[in-house]
């Protein structure tokens, strides 16, 4: 038969004195007082770095001290001017335009094409899979094989050509929703 053993009596100790205060058992301070404690010693730090960063005042004449509110000192400070137009005038640069007028970027030459680079890859089916994508994509992708120096065989994944900086544009953002960052190459026109 089985015993239920957290049920029975515990004998008391033998060496432990019978008559004890109830103050000398309850040893444990509550935590709202190390709370307490806690904030009002944090807020006597802060008053004191306080203190620390206060310059005293210099009294000029101690028969000073005692004057009344209305009266104002005899030297006011003046108010900051601030002379902002005046300094601009003075850092005035003069730029003279340019002989040659600049070309401006994305301008449509007829001798240049733009392709954009979507992938190189060293095996022809990795490159042939994302071509396909491209295809879906509704962007004329074809693939180009190309030899580098070291006598490696690498297959680009290329978008275009284009001729104007809008086409472009629309193929990469087509491109930039399918969470592909194409790289932009400038050719000259075959």
């Amino acid at each position: 038969m089985t015993r239920d053993f957290a049920k029975k009596p515990r004998p008391a100790p033998k060496n432990k004195p019978r008559n004890k205060p109830a103050a000398a058992t309850s040893s444990r301070v509550p935590a709202w007082i190390w709370l307490v404690t806690g904030a009002v010693l944090g807020a006597f730090i802060t008053f004191l770095a306080y203190l620390s960063g206060i310059a005293p005042q210099q009294l000029a004449d101690p028969g000073q001290g005692q004057r009344s509110p209305a009266a104002k000192p005899a030297t006011e400070v003046p108010k900051p001017r601030f002379d902002f137009y005046t300094l601009l005038k003075e850092s005035e640069i003069e730029v003279k335009p340019p002989t040659s007028p600049a070309k401006a970027p994305g301008s449509n030459n007829p001798d240049e094409e733009f392709i954009l680079q979507v992938g190189s890859f060293k095996k022809l089916a990795d490159a042939d899979r994302l071509r396909a994508e491209l295809i879906l994509l509704n962007l004329d992708a074809q693939v180009e094989t190309v030899t580098v120096r070291n006598g490696q065989t690498w297959h680009r994944v290329l978008v275009g050509p284009y001729y104007s900086s809008s086409t472009v544009a629309r193929a990469r953002s087509v491109l930039a929703s399918n969470d592909i960052n194409p790289l932009l190459l400038k050719r000259p026109r075959h």
